[in-house]
């Protein structure tokens, strides 16, 4: 695999399990040192043993931790030159039921997290001339039933890495990706019929892998994708654009 980030440094959020730790396997067979933050502690570690990367205990939420993240990436590595914020939680409810404290988690851990991250790493980020990646959702293009405050938070998210985009160039370049039904440990409740029929609702007939998602990663954080910038690039085999009535 080319290695396209030797020399560099990237921090993967949520990077314990799904998305995030198949983003931080494929940085780190492309050269990058990586620090693999999740609020699971074990699980940051799991992931962070076989590839020689750095394991952090981060609740992306809390301003502490996001402060806690940043000493550690100066102390051991001095430069950071990739944010992946892929961190996320969801509750489901339509809003009339959705407890609010469940709202302001979903918008905390979704939304927030990328404003407290972005105003902690973003002189790291400018100083490497490096590159913010926000993991967003189809769910910021089209509505399913009972996530108002995943679609809300996934909407913002879309915006904001645009307005970041603004904000911080040309040092730094910010895009966004937005996965479809990519199999990730969220489908574990989901039944054989319920994975057929997401699948035959994609133009790939198929779930989606993390490991398709983080390719898109790790593009967009690369030299490879050098001119792009404030973009939103969706990876969901096709799912947003197939409907089965006129």
């Amino acid at each position: 695999m080319e290695a396209r980030f030797e020399g560099r440094v990237a921090a993967v959020t949520g990077g314990g399990s799904g998305i995030g730790a198949a983003t931080a396997r494929r940085l780190a067979a492309e050269g990058a040192d990586v620090v693999v933050a999740d609020v699971d502690m074990s699980a940051a570690r799991a992931v962070a043993g076989p590839i020689s990367a750095a394991p952090v205990a981060c609740d992306v939420s809390c301003p502490a931790d996001w402060a806690a993240l940043r000493q550690l990436i100066q102390a051991r590595f001095g430069r950071l030159d990739l944010l992946h914020h892929n961190a996320a939680v969801d509750v489901a409810g339509p809003v009339h039921q959705l407890a609010e404290e469940d709202w302001d988690r979903v918008l905390a851990v979704d939304l927030k997290a990328a404003y407290l991250g972005t105003r902690a790493l973003v002189d790291l980020l400018q100083a490497s001339g490096g590159s913010i990646v926000l993991t967003s959702s189809v769910h910021a293009l089209i509505g399913l039933p009972s996530r108002p405050a995943y679609a809300a938070a996934k909407g913002g998210l879309t915006a904001l890495g645009r307005q970041l985009a603004v904000d911080y160039g040309p040092a730094v370049r910010v895009n966004t990706v937005l996965p479809g039904p990519v199999l990730t440990p969220a489908w574990s409740g989901a039944t054989e019929a319920d994975k057929d029929r997401t699948a035959a609702a994609t133009l790939a007939r198929r779930l989606g892998r993390p490991e398709e998602v983080a390719a898109a990663v790790a593009f967009l954080g690369s030299a490879d994708a050098s001119y792009i910038t404030g973009a939103a690039i969706v990876v969901d085999g096709g799912w947003n654009v197939q409907k089965d009535s006129a």
